[in-house]
């Protein structure tokens, strides 16, 4: 008896570090790779707008520049590497759950972010041709800007993607709960990087010194809920929504207290603030609370309607989406006014810019701008039509997040 457990020992043994080389590799490493691209593209553009508050554009080759498009290189070189090996030595399933293009096969999401990442590389010269044509320190919409910001949505949309699709076959991970957990990890920080993306491009409307008129509400609709109703849709992840925007406020929050550990000066003038380190954009907005109410109502009307139903159920996302930000974005627009968020925690003392004047409304916490609502009913109108973008978002995002929860490939 004794020999015959002997014999079995090994053979067990083997049998569990085959187990758990098999759960090692999982996940493979490609996912990962645009994961990180992904925060680098989110630290470099929050880094490079960091450098235009306190510093002004000196060069092209700052860091943060170099850090956004060290993200297009890592997204070059693995999704080439992975076009290219699934194409000339890929297996049977791998071939099969890949998208061709140009007589390449790649799974979607790496398709995805190639694009971005010629978007971004393309975006590079046009951008220098357009500050040297048009000012050195430019509004953040412009139009080499905008193909830059596509591109690097694109690529956090194609690390998305490519996550959702693993998590959409099921079969690799049937067995391996961690792998799941980290599968769902990867699918909510990327969701996160996505969210930040949105909120970065409508900074100029978002400031805190906006959060009491409609005009912020109006944007906010068109900018959000179609991203967090996709992705409370897409995921098999319990509260996918909510875990998203907690990864978003969690990067934004680490760069507002990261940055300003770092000294600078204005290289650019007029010089009306000197500043002596760098700038934090502002706290993010709370979006944790339309995210919480999006789930919600996407566990109560269940994630499988139909087509028609949707139509249905969207302005109830919209109204959810509305109500819940208004609820809690407009006291704490009035708390990140007050003295209790000049601290290194909350960072509202360290938004300003070398060219803002000490006495402005916005350094001196005096304001905020109704200009958009002369009147309650002005500003009843406002959010009504808010809730109408919200849901005409909220409608474009069950459709992505139908599609997405779909993808295989």
């Amino acid at each position: 008896m004794s020999t015959t457990l002997e014999r079995l020992l090994p053979i067990r043994r083997r049998l569990a570090t085959a187990r758990s080389a098999e759960r090692a590799v999982a996940i493979p490493w490609y996912l990962y790779a645009v994961a990180i691209a992904s925060t680098l593209v989110n630290v470099g553009i929050i880094w490079d707008i960091s450098w235009h508050m306190t510093i002004g554009r000196d060069s092209f080759w700052t860091p943060a520049h170099l850090c956004t498009y060290l993200s297009a290189l890592i997204v070059g070189v693995t999704c080439g590497y992975v076009a290219l090996r699934t194409t000339f030595a890929g297996t049977a399933q791998e071939r099969e759950r890949s998208v061709s293009l140009w007589g390449f096969r790649a799974p979607l999401g790496a398709w995805i972010c190639v694009w971005g990442s010629f978007a971004m590389l393309t975006s590079a010269p046009f951008d220098n041709w357009w500050h040297d044509a048009y000012g050195l320190d430019v509004q953040i919409i412009s139009p080499p800007h905008t193909l830059l910001a596509l591109g690097m949505i694109s690529i956090v949309i194609g690390a998305l993607v490519w996550t959702l699709a693993w998590q959409n076959r099921g079969t690799e991970l049937a067995n391996d709960p961690e792998a799941r957990h980290r599968l769902h990890q990867l699918f909510a920080f990327a969701a996160g990087l996505l969210i930040s993306m949105f909120a970065i491009y409508v900074t100029e409307y978002s400031y805190r010194g906006y959060q009491h008129g409609s005009q912020f509400y109006r944007v906010s609709a068109m900018a959000f809920p179609v991203v967090l109703v996709a992705l409370s849709r897409a995921s098999n992840m319990r509260w996918s929504a909510t875990w998203a925007a907690l990864c978003y406020m969690g990067v934004r929050i680490a760069m507002g207290w990261i940055l300003p550990l770092f000294p600078a000066t204005a290289k650019l003038g007029p010089i009306f603030n000197p500043m002596t380190h760098m700038a934090a954009m502002e706290f993010p907005l709370l979006l944790i609370g339309p995210a919480i109410a999006i789930d919600l109502l996407s566990r109560r009307l269940g994630k499988d309607a139909s087509p028609g139903r949707d139509w249905i159920t969207a302005p109830l996302f919209g109204l959810a989406f509305v109500v819940a930000f208004l609820v809690v974005q407009w006291p704490f627009a009035d708390f990140l006014h007050s003295p209790l968020a000049r601290n290194w925690f909350f960072f509202s003392d360290r938004n300003f810019t070398y060219n803002m004047r000490p006495q402005s409304l916005y350094m001196t916490y005096k304001y905020f701008i109704r200009s958009a609502d002369p009147s309650a009913g002005a500003f009843a109108i406002g959010m009504l039509v808010a809730v109408v973008y919200a849901s005409i978002s909220a409608r474009v995002g069950l459709a992505w997040g139908r599609w997405m929860s779909k993808v295989q490939r």
